[in-house]
């Protein structure tokens, strides 16, 4: 492989896609109950999730810039060009971090090729975006020609999810406490989707039949020769329900591939279990 692909945990990439697309992943850090662990390294995100089903109100960290450092200077000593994908500069201070490793390691090694993006993109959407890099990476693909196929993909990658309480959006500070409690009393299931980087509400929906109804046309209205691409969703510690979802999706539109990872716990500290969430591509020129 000519270009090793980097990226961070809140790729919600399991360990056996790590390893099957030659994939280096950085941890973000989760706070348990006064201890640090490594996302997805040192914790598992069931783990979180059970936690907080009893009270546990885990909080997490961006990946720092000695961690990058350290990452980064093992392919600088190799001369070993490489593309680090990063997780929503607007929802963690983790793409800062990358830059700031990548100003101090050049300054060793100035003729190191290292490109840091922003994805702009979160949980799997984000991974898929990943996956794609890695894969030309794989077929020995330049620097170049995954730098422009992965801004693409992460230009066009639509996010619709939802959660299955809106407790946890409340405690991250996505909602207000009244209408956390309201939604919560009324039964209302929240779909959100990402702008620009941003989490953004995008309709309020009473009951959940009703949002994957919606989720379905959301996803015929925005998506694009959607047969020929890969279909992301991924779930806070609730596969029955994204593989439901799935078999909904298989049915309307005669999918090829769908992919179904666990939220991690980097981003299920926030979102909670029960949430499901949908990716696909808004344009697939290629």
């Amino acid at each position: 492989m000519n270009v090793q692909i980097i990226t961070d945990s809140a790729a919600d990439l399991t360990q056996e896609d790590l390893n099957t697309y030659h994939i280096d992943s950085v941890p973000l850090t989760v706070e348990r109950n006064g201890e640090i662990f490594e996302d997805g390294k040192t914790i598992s995100a069931k783990t979180i999730y059970d936690g907080m089903r009893v009270g546990d109100t885990p909080k997490t960290s961006q990946v720092s810039p000695q961690a990058f450092e350290t990452v980064f200077r093992k392919y600088a000593k190799e001369n070993k060009p490489c593309v680090y994908l990063s997780f929503s500069s607007q929802l963690s201070g983790t793409y800062q971090s990358a830059k700031i490793a990548e100003t101090s390691v050049k300054a060793n090694y100035p003729n190191w090729q290292l490109t840091v993006i922003d994805t702009k993109c979160a949980s799997l959407g984000f991974g898929l975006v990943v996956l794609r890099a890695a894969e030309l990476a794989n077929q020995g693909a330049s620097l170049s020609e995954i730098e422009e196929l992965s801004h693409y993909h992460a230009a066009h990658m639509e996010h619709i999810f939802t959660v299955d309480d809106l407790e946890y959006l409340y405690r991250g500070g996505r909602v207000s406490k009244s209408a956390a409690f309201v939604g919560t009393l009324l039964k209302i299931k929240p779909l959100l989707h990402v702008d620009d980087g941003k989490l953004v509400p995008l309709e309020k929906i009473r009951g959940s039949k009703r949002v994957w109804k919606r989720m379905l046309e959301l996803m015929e209205e925005r998506g694009q020769d959607l047969n020929n691409q890969r279909i992301g969703i991924s779930h806070g510690d609730a596969y029955e329900t994204a593989d439901q979802l799935a078999e909904m999706i298989r049915e309307r539109f005669d999918v090829n591939e769908i992919k179904i990872n666990m939220v991690g716990s980097s981003i299920g500290a926030h979102s909670g279990p029960g949430t499901i969430a949908l990716f696909f591509l808004n344009d697939t020129y290629r």
